[in-house]
């Protein structure tokens, strides 16, 4: 898919055909263009902890999501946590921050990465839907995350549901958005 169509065709998600998954080759292209997006000095700290198993789906909806979020998983072929290592993006040698954002920079480069992913999965015919509203306690303790691996995002990853076609909400003017010095 040409990357002008990639941009112009990517959507949030919310119903999957649950009758398709995804295959371990799959899902490590996915993680691999989330590992192209460039980091705080190469510091690469985002973490992606994929569940495939339709019995560990079932249980991290009904555990680690509020049910709004939970019904729009249903049918995805994976759900995917977003991480990173604290207090490295951003810090010294020394673990001091480098500057006042200290580990913004990690949340920064996660987006860049998940970026990557989504932008990944709509070139290879999949939607997305990221999601913030989750329960990190009972995600961490459920995948079993480092504590040193702040939790920020949960992507869910399939197939659109048969005659699915999301349309794209309005965008605001570019002169609303940005300043040209």
């Amino acid at each position: 898919m040409e990357f002008k169509n990639v941009l112009s065709t990517r959507r949030s998600i919310r119903k999957y055909d649950g009758t398709r998954m995804l295959t371990k080759e799959q899902v490590e292209e996915l993680v691999k263009a989330a590992n192209l997006a460039p980091t705080w000095k190469n510091s690469q700290t985002g973490r992606f902890h994929v569940i495939l198993s339709e019995d560990m789906k079932l249980k991290f909806r009904e555990e680690c999501f509020a049910p709004y979020n939970a019904g729009n998983t249903e049918g995805a072929a994976a759900i995917i946590v977003a991480t990173f290592v604290a207090g490295t993006a951003g810090f010294d040698k020394d673990g001091n921050p480098d500057n006042e954002l200290g580990n913004g920079w990690g949340i920064y480069d996660l987006g860049l990465q998940t970026e990557n992913l989504l932008l990944k999965a709509t070139d290879m015919g999949l939607g997305t839907l990221v999601m913030g509203l989750r329960d990190a306690d009972k995600i961490r303790e459920l995948l079993n995350i480092p504590e040193e691996e702040k939790i920020v995002s949960v992507i869910s990853v399939g197939y659109l549901a048969e005659g699915l076609e999301p349309k794209m909400p309005p965008r605001k003017e570019i002169s609303e958005i940005s300043k040209i010095y």
